[in-house]
């Protein structure tokens, strides 16, 4: 775990959890122990013996995400919740699996994180927004980065209710409110006007036991804003943001920025000039069209990968979030009024999708043209990141106010962009697993399928490796080492619909 993340988790363990936790790894010795297996190899043989497991899958082709090699004929021991033994099939010699998977035909990846999400639209939206969590599962994903809303504490009891298995959802990792200036015109906002009441806010979160620290540009100062980046450094924790026009984003990114959300920062980064427009804009100089219009103007691929080789060296990385982006920017083309995906979105969250239609109803030809214009410009930087060196994170910024950005399907559709927009299948399956597990710091337990890790596994019928298309193609997920088949991915997707029509009808 990273020396940036270990820290929360310290603050997170309390006599419970170490008790849980001690008795879970006194269980995983005695089947290790018992199957001769204290290696990580690919490939392990086990000796023959009595041991019961609690899951076997047989006859799979497990998926290496770090380098793309395919290992046929493997079988997946799986107790307690964790992998214990990769072996060849039929080298698993245990006396009783209470569960048995036949993989044969099938491809083993680690679950896919979608690491930009959101859950609000207010306390009236709050069975709307659980009734999303199934619909992760359903499409294969079995961790979400939550990055700020208005209903934290429900997230917060969710991540907890998921976490005991109580609850039925990919596990998440969430900031919590996000730190503001006054007056955000976001609700739930943590709002700091002084040095004082950012250790206050910080304060708040570390207790609340976040997973990183989300910071954003709507009313806070650039000067708190890049307080905030050292402070986030100096406690050990790490942060994600929207940064500030008046900031240039190398500067943020030296000042300790952990993530950038969204393409366009990233884009701003590469023109040669950031910097001075950024001073030009802090000094009023420059509006926010101006500052645009100068980066595109002076932004070249040669220049970009020197300043994103910087982003690489300090360890930021970029979520792009195209889909929701390019839905926007299209929205003259598909107005998506007829997606069946709707059956699935709650009336209240499908509401909130309205203040982003209408901005968009709003622009004439010209600024149409612009925005798809700016969008493909972005996207097209995407193989620039991956070449420079920089960490990408796949997320879709799903959630409420996201016009028809979908929660579950949004992420396999934003793997379609990564790969038309420049990335391989691999380098995207990447984006989607070892990336976010590095980057919150659980690479030891997740982000890919070797023995000691949390079983959270997706079965394919084809292989995502040749093309990415494939994440669709989903046979089982496996989440905590629990099996969900298709028929019972197919008997979650059908509760949810029930559970929206209801809502429909409610009075």
């Amino acid at each position: 775990m990273t020396g940036s993340v270990r820290r929360i988790h310290e603050v997170r363990e309390d006599a419970m959890t170490m008790m849980t936790q001690a008795r879970a790894a006194a269980a995983r010795a005695r089947v290790l122990l018992a199957l001769g297996v204290w290696c990580l190899a690919p490939t392990v043989h086990a000796q023959v013996n009595d041991t019961s497991v609690d899951l076997l899958v047989r006859d799979v082709t497990v998926i290496d995400v770090n380098d793309g090699k395919r290992l046929p004929h493997r079988d997946l021991v799986v107790d307690d919740g964790r992998i214990v033994a990769i072996v060849a099939t039929g080298e698993a010699r245990v006396g009783k699996a209470r569960e048995t998977v036949e993989g044969r035909g099938l491809f083993a990846t680690p679950g896919l994180w979608d690491m930009h999400v959101h859950f609000g639209g207010g306390a009236a939206l709050i069975e709307e927004n659980r009734a999303l969590l199934p619909l992760y599962v359903a499409h294969g994903i079995t961790g979400v980065r939550d990055a700020a809303g208005d209903l934290s504490d429900s997230v917060l009891a969710w991540r907890e209710a998921v976490a005991a298995g109580r609850e039925l959802g990919p596990r998440i990792f969430t900031s919590g409110p996000k730190i503001e200036g006054k007056d955000s015109i976001w609700p739930g906002d943590l709002e700091v006007e002084d040095e004082a009441g950012l250790d206050a806010a910080l304060d708040s979160l570390v207790a609340r036991k976040v997973d990183f620290i989300k910071i954003t540009d709507n009313t806070l100062s650039p000067s708190l804003f890049m307080s905030a980046l050292k402070k986030v450094r100096d406690r050990g924790l790490v942060s994600s943001a929207h940064i500030p026009m008046a900031v240039s984003v190398a500067d943020a990114s030296a000042a300790g920025l952990g993530s950038i959300e969204h393409i366009a920062y990233a884009y701003k980064a590469g023109a040669p000039d950031e910097a001075e427009l950024s001073r030009a804009f802090a000094a009023g100089t420059r509006d926010a069209r101006a500052v645009w219009s100068g980066a595109e103007a002076s932004f070249t691929p040669d220049r970009a990968l020197a300043a994103y080789r910087r982003l690489a060296a300090n360890g930021t990385a970029v979520t792009p979030t195209l889909n929701g982006s390019r839905v926007v920017a299209y929205l003259d083309q598909n107005d998506h009024v007829g997606d069946d995906y709707l059956q699935y979105i709650g009336p209240g969250l499908q509401a909130t999708y309205a203040w982003r239609i209408e901005r968009a109803a709003k622009d004439d030809a010209a600024a149409i043209a612009l925005r798809h214009a700016r969008f493909e410009r972005q996207a097209a930087i995407l193989p620039l990141l991956q070449s420079a060196g920089v960490r990408i994170l796949a997320g879709t910024d799903a959630g409420f106010l996201n016009s028809f950005n979908y929660p579950g399907v949004g992420l396999h559709d934003e793997l379609d962009l990564f790969v038309r927009y420049g990335l391989t299948p691999l380098q995207t399956l990447q984006a989607a697993t070892i990336n976010g597990a590095r980057f919150l710091g659980h690479d030891d337990t997740h982000g890919t399928l070797v023995p000691g890790k949390a079983a959270d596994i997706v079965l394919l019928r084809a292989d995502p490796v040749v093309d990415i298309e494939a994440v669709r193609a989903i046979d089982t997920v496996i989440l905590q080492g629990k099996v969900h088949d298709r028929a019972a991915l197919d008997a979650m997707l059908e509760d949810v619909r029930t559970r929206v029509a209801a809502m429909r009808t409610a009075p």
